[in-house]
């Protein structure tokens, strides 16, 4: 698997830990150098150096709030001397699960900013230079709640369903361009974000947990192929969600959300 054929950098938005630090790794592996932008600065300062001590690629730290007014600037401004030929749109927050009116102010604004607007913005923004250039890869890390309505995750499902139909709409317009688009579906998958939403290593009986590395690697394998959307982890529980009618796949979701809480 010749990942450099993409091109020289990868742009890692959420890139400092979990499946974004995954990403990273695996494609310094393969000599690719990395952008890393991710809101805090210390993680990204940590694989940063990893990543030039164990692979020798060059590493750009982008400490970047993916919510806040500029945002793109900030981008472009990182990366406007470098040619970008694969995005990994992993920015994400702990989802705590809560009913949508005990939400605290703001919240949902940020989960639209992280899973709506940021996608769709550095989508538009390298994938110009991708489509000039006829070559290219663009991942959206998204979510099995993006299959249906989910109670206690109300705005968190309809962002990723968002996420769904954009990578599926983007892979038809770029494919003809050589740009390769992926929607790569999370099950429950060991990340510290996960951690930090509360969910209770116990309340994982009976279901399949996915590792960072191993969805990453089933996302890097994946890209290129049809169909364009693979499920992280191959959970055969969430496999079904799709082929049902939408009140039972929201009743299956709903089921797991309250075994997490």
């Amino acid at each position: 698997m010749d990942l450099s054929r993409y091109g020289p950098w990868a742009f890692i938005a959420g890139g400092s830990e979990g499946v974004g630090a995954s990403f990273a790794r695996k494609l310094a592996a393969h000599g690719v150098n990395i952008v890393i932008a991710a809101r805090k600065p210390d993680p990204i300062h940590a694989l940063a150096a990893e990543l030039r001590s164990a692979f020798g690629v060059e590493v750009r730290e982008l400490p970047l709030n993916f919510c806040a007014v500029g945002m793109l600037e900030q981008v472009k401004a990182a990366t406007q001397d470098i040619e970008i030929g694969m995005l990994i749109c992993n920015a994400g927050a702990e989802n705590s699960l809560s009913p949508f009116l005990e939400r605290k102010p703001g919240r949902a604004e940020m989960m639209i900013a992280l899973n709506v607007t940021a996608p769709t913005q550095l989508s538009y923004l390298f994938g110009a230079g991708m489509r000039e250039r006829g070559r290219g890869g663009i991942i959206i890390v998204g979510s099995n709640s993006c299959h249906a309505g989910a109670p206690r995750q109300v705005v968190y499902s309809a962002a990723k369903a968002y996420q769904f139909n954009f990578a599926e709409g983007l892979w038809v317009e770029l494919k003809p361009h050589n740009v390769h688009v992926l929607g790569l579906i999370l099950g429950l998958t060991n990340t510290p974000n996960l951690a930090r939403s509360g969910f209770r290593p116990d309340a994982a009986a009976g279901l399949v947990m996915s590792e960072p590395d191993d969805v990453a690697q089933q996302g890097l394998d994946h890209l290129g192929r049809e169909p364009i959307h693979c499920i992280g982890g191959w959970t055969e529980r969430w496999q079904q969600l799709r082929g049902l009618p939408r009140d039972e796949a929201m009743a299956m979701i709903g089921q797991g959300v309250r075994s997490k809480s």
